[in-house]
């Protein structure tokens, strides 16, 4: 199955064109496409025993996130030999994770307005979850798995290393910055996740190109190791890394700027294309913030050893 987020409504996309499902359903099942998650696998049983009408002609600028308010936004670094070779870095010997914030979520066919600094692609695979999962084995972590959706990790390198410890999270979490999509594709339609190739191209020339199958901690190790210590949540989204090709690790570096077009694919899921535009306007700051803010010191762009 292929499930969609279709102008914020919940959608099975058929051959077609994309199915309603609360119409459908009678309204069994909720509009709102982060909801299905939680009744994962009765949904699962409906749709797949559930007499389809045809799908309806939409508009890919009208798709969402497929998982568009997670619970968590869990982020895996380094998780590429290759790109932790084109970084400097050793290949962890444990899953580097960190979070990146929900509101940088978006759908598969965006604009985004460059913030100031170095602004930079990643192409990764992006699992979402379907059942809790606490303390599961690798050979469990299959049937907790809702499907795969393509992603990038879009990422402003200054302020990700600014600071006496590296802001991660901040760096990564603009709007616009965690794109998903096209659709969620359940595990029964990919053959074999632990072998997708991905690409990402810049302006038509492809700057990635990977295959899951060089995942240093593929996605059962991943959903493992993270179930040790959080407990994963229906409906949460696990970016697994991205493979080399990033444009800090160029010679010189390489960022995007405006008017540059990221495409990003993944073969058996689907493709991404973000537009890029000058740097947004500054947002307004009520005057009681204002008057309350501590004072900032000068913003300086240090040089930095790697990143994620």
């Amino acid at each position: 199955m292929r499930i969609a987020n279709n102008a914020g409504r919940l959608a099975l996309v058929t051959r077609t064109g994309a199915v309603d499902v609360a119409a459908v359903s009678g309204g069994r099942f909720d509009a709102d496409p982060q909801k299905i998650y939680a009744r994962w696998e009765e949904f699962q049983d409906w749709a797949r025993k559930e007499k389809l009408p045809g799908g309806q002609p939409f508009t890919p600028a009208d798709l969402g996130s497929p998982a568009p308010a997670p619970a968590q936004l869990v982020a895996i670094g380094l998780n590429y030999r290759d790109h932790a070779a084109e970084t400097g870095v050793t290949v962890p010997e444990a899953p580097t994770v960190f979070g990146k914030f929900a509101s940088s979520l978006s759908g598969p066919h965006t604009t985004v307005g460059l913030p100031r600094g170095n602004v930079d692609w990643e192409a990764e695979l992006a699992v979402v979850i379907g059942t809790t999962a606490a303390h599961v084995s690798e050979a469990e972590a299959a049937q907790h798995i809702a499907g795969y959706t393509a992603a990038q990790d879009l990422t402003e390198r200054v302020l990700q290393m600014s600071g006496p410890v590296p802001q991660f999270s901040l760096g990564k979490s603009h709007p616009g910055f965690t794109p998903l999509g096209p659709w969620l594709v359940t595990p029964d339609e990919i053959p074999d996740p632990g072998n997708l190739r991905l690409t990402c191209t810049l302006n038509g020339e492809v700057v990635q190109d990977g295959n899951t199958r060089d995942l240093v901690f593929p996605v059962a190790a991943l959903i493992a190791r993270l179930s040790e210590v959080i407990t994963l949540f229906p409906g949460d989204v696990i970016l697994t890394g991205t493979p080399a090709g990033v444009g800090w690790g160029r010679k010189p570096p390489r960022y995007l700027t405006p008017g540059d077009v990221l495409t990003t694919h993944i073969e058996d899921i689907g493709t991404l294309t973000q537009h890029f535009t000058p740097t947004p306007p500054a947002r307004q700051v009520p005057t009681e913030t204002m008057a309350t803010a501590q004072p900032r010191g000068p913003h300086h762009e240090s040089e930095y050893s790697a990143q994620l």
